[in-house]
């Protein structure tokens, strides 16, 4: 079920309810209820609960000022107009403003009534009460996004997989085609799953932490640089020359292609490349302009990748403080 189709579904439940509640209490604008819950319902707990208190405390200042200003000079749609000149600026002050609808609805009510007494008072509070209550209590049930965000960490990591195999595959063959879609395939997957990590967050309101979510960021660091080193991977084309330096790191790149996925094992692959770094830098210099150029571009790839993987180490160290 998607996350609308739910969404509406909790909505329609919790309009009904409020409704019936505030009708078996006799309350008068009843309906009132129902509205409420359907403009307190959002995507998130704590989206939910910050709808919910603007909308409280706006209506209650609604009815307070409201009642006092229309006993004071009447119930006349010159008056109204002057509450509105007047509450409006209170409303953005108090950085409340989001309950500007709903606190018109309340005020509304008193002048529709003409009567800003005790029992009119008590009757717009049990109703709100209700609709909020209410509103709070369908959006307690929230979809659980943990098995859809595995599902993109599973499609990240693949994208990955084939981006570093291709990597290597140029590197052994300058002529071969890669047109690098996985690479805005994985951006695409990226930003979707952060969107669900972030939903998630904000539906666990004692948690302000998601490990999903630094995983994401963290691909998403490591993709910048694979960006970076696919333009220095392009630049091999023009070189007609094989060293055996490149085929070493081809081959690094290909192991550590068959190795993408979320458990930590960047120290292996660290000291892996620290170990071919120590090879390239013992064998013979380059003896010609080619070969030099390739060598270095080759030391810019290393380096780059040492950063790749430093990224995701990084993301252990903290998790395990």
């Amino acid at each position: 079920m998607t996350g609308m189709g739910y969404r509406t579904i909790k909505t329609a439940v919790g309009a009904g309810l409020a409704m019936w509640i505030a009708s078996l209490l006799d309350l008068e604008f009843a309906t009132f209820a129902a509205i409420i819950v359907i403009m307190c319902i959002e995507k998130t707990k704590k989206k939910t609960l910050i709808t919910i208190k603007d909308k409280f405390f706006a209506s209650l200042l609604s009815l307070l000022l409201g009642s006092l200003i229309f006993e004071v000079l009447g119930y006349h749609p010159i008056v109204f107009s002057l509450f509105i000149l007047l509450f409006v600026p209170i409303l953005v002050r108090a950085h409340i403003q989001g309950g500007f609808v709903t606190s018109m609805v309340v005020v509304l009510h008193v002048y529709t009534v003409k009567n800003a007494d005790w029992t009119m008072f008590l009757n717009e509070l049990y109703i709100i009460f209700i609709g909020m209550g209410i509103a709070v209590l369908v959006n307690s049930f929230m979809p659980n996004f943990k098995r859809d965000i595995e599902v993109f960490k599973k499609e990240i990591e693949k994208r990955f997989e084939i981006i570093l195999y291709e990597f290597s595959a140029h590197l052994r063959d300058n002529m071969r085609n890669w047109d690098g879609k996985e690479i805005l395939e994985v951006e695409d997957l990226i930003n979707q799953s952060k969107s669900l990590a972030n939903q998630d967050v904000e539906n666990q309101l004692l948690r302000k932490q998601n490990i999903d979510y630094y995983y994401l960021e963290m691909r998403e660091d490591q993709l910048e640089l694979l960006k970076h080193m696919m333009k220095i991977i392009a630049i091999f084309s023009s070189f007609s020359l094989d060293i055996k330096q490149k085929e070493m790191f081809a081959e690094f790149l290909e192991d550590l292609s068959r190795n993408v996925h979320s458990g930590d094992t960047t120290n292996i692959s660290i000291n892996k490349l620290d170990e071919l770094n120590a090879i390239i830098r013992e064998m013979e210099l380059p003896k010609t302009r080619e070969e030099f150029e390739v060598r270095a571009n080759l030391f810019y790839l290393t380096y780059e990748m040492k950063n790749y993987l430093n990224i995701k180490k990084k993301l252990f160290t903290q998790r395990n403080r």
